[in-house]
């Protein structure tokens, strides 16, 4: 069996319209934007409307996604959909994106926190290389903002809502060099949402406990991001036997300015190589590497036969990395 080479075709990223900014926040819980900023670099976030579904978000990205690849709904073989806030525990929300598409192909949901859009590329790109399918359709999409703990004031200022998408083809040239792909299981208590799974079936309690809210060890996840994106992305660049002197632009998930610039700093990369768009849009999860490919393309940071490093971390505690050729 012969191996294509899988690019992205097409790419597309949606955000709701409503801006959620520091000054928002100070009105509902006790903090500050110089305190958010400082510490997340975050000034503002996106927040979806009572009656938005993800499958909402995903729809409004993939259109955008499709047209770009000069494709039809009809041209797409595989919907994946990378997200921790589906429109609800099933039917997946690929299916219903399928559907409401107007798309006739297989279609599953994939879990793998903000690590999600890379884990997503890497299992839709291979059903493309080896010949399965010719047009696979990647969709990062959250509404955090319905699982958020706006009690919380560790929690509530870091996350927004968004999705991203992209089509995966055949190219000729370029086109993905590497994956890397990571799970630490153990790790997986510091970052979760405790109930309304198997373990914790909804109920009076869990409810009254906000156990169906995000729960993060901040301190913990910071330390395990700070380690993971520079050692994901080394072992990608490597895999693709490029060296860091050879990446022109590093697309991080959009957590936290400080973990973002300690990455670039131990990557040997000034922050001029470096995409950040967590200032307006804070961490989106699985939308958050999609979104910032998406307006890098889009504001001219990104030319052809450039090589790109993508990376993201997440609940699992999972991570990704990879590196494109554009």
């Amino acid at each position: 069996m012969s191996i294509r080479k899988v690019g992205i075709k097409g790419i597309g990223a949606y955000v709701p319209p409503k801006v959620l900014t520091n000054f928002d926040l100070e009105k509902i819980v006790e903090t500050s934007d110089e305190w958010i900023v400082t510490r997340s670099g975050i000034r503002e976030r996106r927040i979806a409307d009572e009656n938005v579904a993800t499958s909402d978000l995903s729809f409004e990205a993939t259109k955008v996604a499709i047209e770009s690849a000069n494709l039809s709904p009809k041209d797409i073989d595989l919907i994946i959909v990378a997200t921790v806030t589906p429109d609800m525990f099933f039917p997946a929300t690929a299916c219903i994106l399928q559907d409401r598409l107007g798309a006739s192909c297989p279609a599953f949901d994939l879990s793998a926190g903000c690590s999600g859009f890379i884990y997503a590329l890497s299992v839709g790109s291979q059903f493309v290389a080896n010949g399965t399918y010719n047009n696979v359709l990647v969709v990062g999409g959250e509404i955090l903002s319905k699982i958020t703990d706006w009690q919380d004031r560790s929690t509530c200022v870091l996350f927004g809502d968004g999705a991203s998408a992209a089509v995966l083809s055949p190219v000729e040239r370029g086109g993905f060099k590497s994956f890397v792909l990571g799970a630490d299981g153990s790790g997986g208590k510091f970052l979760e949402m405790p109930a309304g799974g198997s373990r914790l079936p909804a109920s009076y309690d869990t409810v009254n406990q906000r156990l169906h809210f995000i729960k993060m060890n901040g301190r913990e996840v910071f330390k395990f991001a700070v380690r993971i994106m520079v050692d994901a992305a080394l072992e990608a660049i490597e895999k693709s036997s490029l060296t860091p002197m050879d990446i022109d632009l590093f697309i991080p998930h959009q957590a936290n300015i400080r973990i973002i610039e300690s990455s670039a700093e131990r990557l040997g990369l000034t922050m001029d190589k470096v995409f950040v768009n967590l200032d307006k849009y804070g961490n989106t999860s699985s939308a958050s590497v999609g979104l910032a490919l998406y307006e890098a393309l889009k504001s001219g940071k990104i030319q052809e036969n450039m090589h790109i490093v993508m990376v993201g971390f997440g609940a699992g505690l999972t991570w990704g990395a990879c590196v494109l050729e554009w």
